[in-house]
């Protein structure tokens, strides 16, 4: 029998440290090995205990998330998670980043985003039906923020509208603190029968192991090591570490793959992911508790002269590995044949517990399986709590209300996103009822069925950074409330938690605290996570981003037809649900008009927020609700600005208030128009609700009391200028 060739010991420790390993985990592996490892098997454990593969910071912390209900049928640990929506079907959704491709290549780096989040889905057998992003940007002045929004925009675009897969969703944010880390996180959300389920473990002594998709190239080795490391000035240089997509070989791959499925000749299936065919082959014969032998030179490949170890790393886009049913072959073959894609059977299964790899007949690794997960490092980091802001007392209004709206409406946070979703198709599919701009959360319709789902992502980093804790809260609270305003019962959530290096003690805290208030806030609204994603590193010479958990959910609607949106018509009562303290603390109000980052940031009172929701989504169901929005981010008015520019409906408002009244950021609290006013306060009464009518809308213009009329074309006008200005000539 074959032994593998190891490095010499000295460049073996050297290629180590530059592959990311730490002295101690360099040491655990030769352990494992019994010997110094080739120059493969380094790659393997480098790739597989990197952090972005590993979690070894934040798995000790994840494990205080609620993954648990009746309704969720997978949970985290496969390529995505999986819930029960009724009538025999599920959803299947996750979110992942990419951020640090992103700020390299901004094309391809959002572009092979998209991709991968796709494969996530569909490989759990699930049909993509729509895809949402959640982007941070640094601030517009910056000279590299224009061409990093563009490209990440058009990267997301070009893939999502080539594959076929509407871009119905998410949120776009600016702050300096973003400068030099860009963060694109991508979600997708698909459908599947609930007894349709694939899964990534693999089974059966001899099973033919085999690759599918698009041929293996030298693009984007090393590339999850590159997403688990800070970025120094030389950031661009890491280019060749950054995949190329083809979102036309995706949806080949999506059509075959669903194609198969149907058939039984499926054992397991596993996207080729971050660490490509190192971390799908190894995570399929670990999840079994198999061993597995892969033959390299079967592997299709684009290059002429490609190295196990170039093969075993790189991360090429479209590609996928499959454990078959023996004699399964031929018809997997034909299928794939069918729609122009590689196939081919590069291994098979064994019960050695050991993943073998070999090249032309020479041994180029051989590591056991288990320690590979077992002993993989898992650091109970130091965490540095960050301190309490103290509350903000009175703030002097220096502009007045209306100017203060009009310059909110138009500032980057709140502008209109215009610019960026007429790049998406939100429409491909002929699903989408509830599209970007029209409501609180995208609404879908299962194809079919009157069912549908709505969707949306939520993160307010600037809460989490002054009170991690109470920001983990409210980002999963935001989540809940924006399924709630559409109609939808929230169900469960994916998350993406971006944050700096978790070697800062400071750093870790803010991990600890975000997470520690997002359990509170899942278990109080029965709203589990199912799958996610931690991205962390996120610093560039230094400088951390904002702390950023971002917060994918997915809620059910049994009735399409019972959705409503924003778009306020004309003769109803505006109803604000939910207590108005005046928070102004962390508001967009502060920073934007009295331009000061300061205080603790609004409180979540999660047992308000449950109840003012399940009165709120109470009303809509029963049909006593015509538009709804949640007053969020700038406050209750511009949340009311929001419903009159989206249907070019005024107000008439007879409530008197001061600047920290119509600005502050309270949270639980949504805008209701309704026909009648009188019954619905009645209805919040009853439910021990709190509720208040503010007017009446009527005309074009928006009118405060002892106020000058605000003519709403002008807003719309100020609201809709800011992007296509900033990115005028790009």
């Amino acid at each position: 029998m074959s032994h593998v060739t190891p490095l010499d010991p000295a460049r073996a420790r050297q290629l180590g440290a530059e592959f990311g390993l730490k002295p101690d985990e360099y040491e655990r592996a030769l352990a494992i090995l019994g010997r110094t490892p080739s120059l493969t098997e380094l790659g393997i454990f480098s790739v597989m205990w990197s952090e972005h593969c590993s979690y070894k910071s934040s798995r000790v912390w994840l494990k205080q998330l609620p993954t648990k209900a009746p309704w969720v049928l997978v949970g985290p640990g496969e390529n995505a998670g999986v819930i029960e929506i009724g009538q025999g079907l599920a959803a299947v959704f996750k979110m992942e980043s990419h951020n640090h491709p992103s700020f390299i290549e901004p094309y391809n780096g959002a572009a092979t985003g998209v991709g991968g989040i796709l494969r996530d889905v569909f490989t759990m057998g699930a049909r993509p039906i729509a895809n949402l992003n959640a982007l941070r940007f640094g601030e517009p002045t910056h000279p590299r923020t224009r061409r990093i929004l563009d490209g990440v925009v058009r990267g997301i675009g070009g893939y999502g509208n080539c594959v076929g897969v509407p871009t119905v969703g998410g949120e776009v944010n600016f702050h300096p603190a973003y400068n030099g880390n860009p963060l694109v996180n991508a979600m997708t959300v698909g459908i599947l029968k609930e007894d349709r389920i694939f899964t990534a473990a693999a089974t059966g002594v001899g099973n033919p192991v085999v690759y599918v998709g698009s041929k293996t190239g030298r693009d984007g080795i090393h590339g999850a090591t590159m997403s688990s490391a800070e970025f120094n000035a030389d950031a661009e240089e890491k280019r060749p570490t950054v995949q190329i997509g083809d979102p036309f070989a995706e949806k080949l791959l999506i059509e075959a793959c669903l194609e198969l499925m149907e058939t039984d000749a499926i054992v397991a299936i596993q996207d080729m992911g971050a660490a490509g065919l190192t971390s799908s082959s190894v995570e399929m014969a670990g999840k079994g508790g198999m061993g597995i032998v892969l033959d390299m030179e079967k592997v299709p490949q684009r290059e002429t002269g490609m190295t196990a170890y170039e093969m075993m790393l790189s991360e090429s886009q479209e590609r996928m590995l499959m454990v078959l049913k023996p004699g399964q072959e031929h018809v997997a073959e034909a299928i794939f044949h069918k729609w122009e894609l590689d196939f081919a059977v590069i291994g098979h299964l064994t019960d050695t517990g050991r993943i073998e790899i070999r090249h032309h007949g020479v041994l180029e690794a051989d590591i056991p399986l288990a320690p590979l997960e077992s002993e993989a490092p898992l650091y109970h980091r130091p965490t540095e709590e960050t301190p309490k802001q103290p509350m903000l007392g009175p703030v002097a209004d220096p502009v007045g209300i209306a100017a203060a709206l009009e310059k909110l409406v138009a500032s980057p946070d709140l502008c209109s996103r215009r610019w960026i979703w007429d790049q998406y198709d939100a429409q491909v599919g002929g699903q989408t009822s509830k599209r970007p701009g029209q409501a609180d959360a995208a609404v879908v319709r299962v194809e079919d069925h009157k069912l549908a789902l709505a969707m949306t992502t939520d993160c307010t980093p600037r809460y989490v950074l002054a009170d991690p804790e109470e920001g983990g809260k409210q980002a999963v609270a935001e989540a809940w409330r924006n399924l709630t305003a559409v109609g939808a019962l929230p169900r469960a959530i994916t998350d993406n938690m971006n944050f700096g290096n978790p070697e800062k003690p400071r750093i870790m805290g803010q991990f600890a605290g975000a997470v520690r208030g997002m359990a509170a806030a899942c278990t109080a609204l029965d709203f589990p996570v199912i799958s996610g994603n931690v991205s962390l590193y996120n610093e560039t010479e230094g400088r951390a981003i904002l702390p950023t958990p971002a917060i994918g959910g997915v809620g059910v609607l049994e009735d399409v037809a019972q959705a409503v949106g924003l778009a306020m018509p004309a003769g109803c009562d505006i109803v604000v649900v939910g207590e108005t303290r005046g928070w102004l603390g962390q508001s967009l109000w502060l920073r934007e008009i009295a331009g000061r980052e300061e205080g603790a940031p609004p409180p979540v009172d999660l047992a308000a927020e449950r109840r003012n929701g399940d009165f709120v989504r109470g009303q809509i169901l029963a049909g006593r609700v015509r538009a709804c929005h949640d007053a969020a981010d700038g406050g209750m008015l511009v949340a009311l600005a929001e419903m009159c520019m989206a249907s070019g409906v005024g107000a008439e408002i007879t409530r008197q208030g001061d600047h920290a009244f119509w600005f502050g950021e309270d949270q639980g609290r949504y805008i209701l128009a309704v026909e009648d006013g009188a019954a619905l306060l009645e209805a919040a009464r009853a439910a021990g609700v709190p509720a208040e009518r503010l007017g009446q809308s009527s005309g074009r213009t928006l009118v405060l009391p002892g106020a000058n009329a605000i003519d709403i074309s002008r807003l719309a006008a100020a609201h809709e200028a800011t992007l296509p200005a900033l990115m005028q000539g790009v």
